[in-house]
């Protein structure tokens, strides 16, 4: 089982808390970005394209500790730039795995090994690993040779540690369902991770590359040839079965990115950590001022081609949620 029990037990408890005290917009995980420095380069991100003066930034651990707090999210996303940079990153994730919440550390690999140390195994902390192909196609997603075998060795090391792992692979119109097919076997066969995570790429306004990025009749069309005979039932894919679906056309959803709001140096996200529409100082500010209907294909040509996680992952967990049958569906996977 690729989320344990408990987690779904957890997450589920407080989605029915919240439903029951008919609150119709919550957060189920904060995609938090305690930095946007970062020591790669890759072509299909935009993170780094900030001015110096932002790439110095850091949020303190009180200030992202207090986020998460204020908006009582159960699930944590650290991203970036790379956390592993963040000088207090290990005191942010002890601070939150403390409150019992879900972490989920994302990394590119290449500090991980000499970080270690740093952390502690536990059930509400997991390491997120980029691995997007194998080590050619990796290489070339990032810019750098050698930092596919560095993350590889790195998720080695930590499972022998005893720490949870789960991989991000992310994939673009240069991949084929072979290529897919190829890099979770290896992940979920041979290097056995925990869990894995799929996502087509956005095209993010300041990325150096703004050729690679999937529409979406071929991203469909790509998750349908890569799922053929079976294969997303016997990967530990971190998703729920709505998801899956979604990606392969089979159903559609509304966008929902207040369900993964995004916290940073800026503050609160303005509607997802894939756009900049503005920032609030507060979560609270965030729900109340935000026109959420004005997001998502069909109502922002920005959106047109977004099949993204943060935005379409929520509505079909909410979906599942409001339905026995994908309730009992999930609980199988």
């Amino acid at each position: 089982m690729s989320i344990s029990l408990k987690q779904r037990t957890r997450v589920g408890m407080y989605m029915l808390s919240n439903k029951l005290r008919r609150r119709k917009k919550y957060p189920l995980i904060v995609e938090l970005e305690p930095l946007f420095a970062c020591n790669l380069e890759c072509p299909g991100c935009g993170k780094i394209q900030y001015p110096t003066e932002i790439l110095r930034k850091r949020l303190s651990v009180e200030e992202a500790v207090g986020a998460i707090e204020e908006c009582g999210a159960p699930m944590v996303s650290i991203a970036g730039g790379e956390p592993l940079l963040h000088p207090q990153i290990a005191e942010i994730v002890e601070q939150l795995v403390k409150r019992k919440k879900y972490v989920y550390l994302c990394t590119n690999g290449v500090l991980m090994s000499r970080k270690l140390d740093k952390f502690k195994p536990s059930k509400y902390f997991s390491w997120a690993v980029h691995i997007d192909g194998l080590r050619e196609r990796h290489d070339l997603a990032v810019a750098r040779e050698g930092v596919f075998d560095k993350a590889i060795e790195a998720i080695r090391e930590a499972k022998s540690r005893g720490f949870r792992v789960t991989t991000n692979s992310t994939f673009f119109n240069t991949d084929t369902p072979e290529t897919v097919r190829s890099v979770l076997d290896f992940l979920n066969d041979e290097l056995e991770v925990d869990s894995m995570m799929i996502s087509p790429g956005y095209a993010y306004e300041k990325a150096p590359d703004q050729e690679g990025f999937l529409p979406v009749d071929q991203t469909q069309k790509l998750f349908q040839e890569s799922f053929k005979g079976g294969r997303r039932r016997k990967w530990r894919l971190n998703h729920s079965p709505l998801f899956l679906d979604f990606l392969e056309g089979n159903r559609d959803f509304e966008c929902t990115p207040w369900g993964i709001p995004s916290y940073s140096v800026f503050g609160w996200q303005r509607p997802c950590y894939l756009m900049s529409d503005g920032y609030a100082e507060t979560y609270e500010e965030l729900i109340a001022t935000t026109d959420w209907e004005a997001y998502g294909r069909g109502k922002d040509e920005r959106c047109a081609n977004c099949m993204a996680h943060c935005g379409y992952e929520p509505s079909a967990v909410f979906a599942t949620l409001g339905s026995l049958k994908e309730s009992l569906r999930a609980l199988k996977r």
